[in-house]
């Protein structure tokens, strides 16, 4: 006889800590998860320099390194999640290593060990994403997952905005050195965030899509699970038409969006100046963070009223707007008011994400694994972003560069609008053909 789980409602609602505890986790993993990010290469140049071997080429190349060993990962990092009933110690592992891996920098010099420590922080980073997600739907259950999402991204965002803001601020008084002890705090407190949520209000079955006492199953009776409520097999996910075009689009919004804000940035350096535009692009990127905040906290309540396909269709306008709006004005100004619009697609997109793949893998046990697969797609059209946006640049200028993202988001749009599914009541729909087809 199969062991039976008592239904959801028969167990306490979410509790306020551990409410608090999922606000607190996504505010100071906001900056822990990325590791150092753009400051680790203000610190290998600024701080360690030519005399100890390191240069925009050494330091572009181990951060290449990093990225491909985090991309590589991104799958296997879903299906631990999926598998493992330790959600919270895999969090806390992961930040640990991160954390460390960064604060090892100061103490060596040699490329292969930066490059070591840095590809072991992208491999530790690439667990946040289908953590975070999990333990969320695993708390609050699918019924409330995509407004919690959309607080899950406005703190994201905040902690976001507020770790670079204190960096700024502090690194005046204190060097490049200061991101360091920034990132330790952060990581102690993200922590302690994570041991205010119990791991019993974590339903680990629901945690990577299978239905909850709350969200039975079709084939599930009220009060317990049979035999046929596991994961599904692989051939289900791989048959699911919808994951796959989801998984393209995705791949093409990164492809469009990943290098707008890079070339803006060697737009403006050659505008103003290279001091000037650092400064420029920590406001554009703060500012940015902020719009993200509101949207995000708006794209969670309203997606499960408006749908989740008009909301997507918005990023995907507003990216292409955004290219477009670019090749206007050359002015500093203009580029930075543009930019805000960065804040508008990010946070429908952090928010719509994870909502839409639990929406298309819900009963088949596999949603933090199918995260990681399309992740990789994303990082994929990121990379090819970058080299796309620079071959334009050179052969035709920026303002073809542009055009050419922003054409590549209006395909986005077009392919979304025609061949991608309303998903918001694919729920049932996918756990009746998980419970059929296993």
């Amino acid at each position: 006889m199969m062991p039976t789980h008592p239904p959801r409602s028969a167990r306490r609602k979410p509790s306020t800590r551990s409410l608090y505890g999922l606000d607190g986790l996504n505010f100071f993993l906001a900056d822990v998860r990325d590791g150092l990010g753009p400051y680790l290469a203000i610190y290998l140049v600024a701080a360690r320099g030519p005399g100890e071997g390191w240069n925009p080429a050494t330091t572009g190349l181990v951060m290449t390194i990093a990225a491909i060993a985090g991309l590589l990962v991104q799958a296997p990092a879903g299906a631990l999640i999926d598998r493992t009933r330790h959600k919270r110690a895999v969090v806390i592992a992961a930040a640990l290593a991160v954390t460390l891996s960064c604060l090892a920098l100061p103490f060596i010099g040699n490329f292969y060990a930066v490059a070591a420590t840095q590809s072991l922080a992208g491999i530790a980073g690439a667990v946040f994403p289908p953590a975070l997600a999990a333990i969320t739907l695993g708390v609050v259950g699918p019924k409330a997952f995509s407004r919690r999402i959309g607080r899950n991204e406005a703190f994201n965002h905040a902690g976001n905005a507020a770790s670079a803001a204190l960096a700024a601020g502090t690194a005046i008084f204190f060097g490049p050195i200061v991101v360091f002890w920034i990132m330790a705090v952060l990581a102690v407190l993200s922590i302690g965030a994570m041991l205010m949520v119990p791991a019993d209000a974590i339903d680990d079955d629901m945690a990577r899509g299978l239905a909850g006492g709350d969200d039975p199953a079709p084939n599930v009776p009220p009060g317990g699970r049979t035999e046929s409520d596991q994961p599904s097999g692989w051939r289900a996910l791989l048959s699911n038409r919808a994951l796959l075009i989801f998984a393209a689009l995705m791949a093409t919004f990164h492809l469009a969006n990943a290098a707008m804000l890079p070339s803006v940035g060697q737009l403006l350096a050659r505008v103003v100046g290279q001091d000037h535009a650092t400064s420029l692009i920590a406001v554009c990127i703060v500012a940015a963070q902020c719009v993200m905040v509101p949207v995000a906290m708006l794209v969670g309540a309203r997606a499960d009223a408006w749908g989740r396909k008009p909301m997507f269709l918005a990023a995907f306008g507003v990216l292409a707007l955004r290219g477009a709006l670019y090749t206007v004005s050359d002015s500093p100004y203009w580029l930075v008011g543009v930019q805000l619009l960065d804040g508008v697609g990010a946070g429908i997109f952090g928010a719509l994400f994870p909502v839409v793949v639990a929406d298309l893998t819900r009963g088949t046990g596999r949603f933090n694994v199918s995260q990681g697969a399309i992740a990789t797609a994303q990082g994929l059209g990121a990379a090819l972003s970058a080299s796309l946006a620079g071959a334009v640049v050179v052969g035709f200028g920026f303002s073809a560069a542009f055009l050419v993202l922003g054409a590549i988001a209006a395909a986005g749009f077009a392919g979304y609008l025609i061949l991608m599914p309303e998903t918001r009541d694919a729920g049932e729909a996918a756990g009746a053909a998980g419970g059929a087809g296993r």
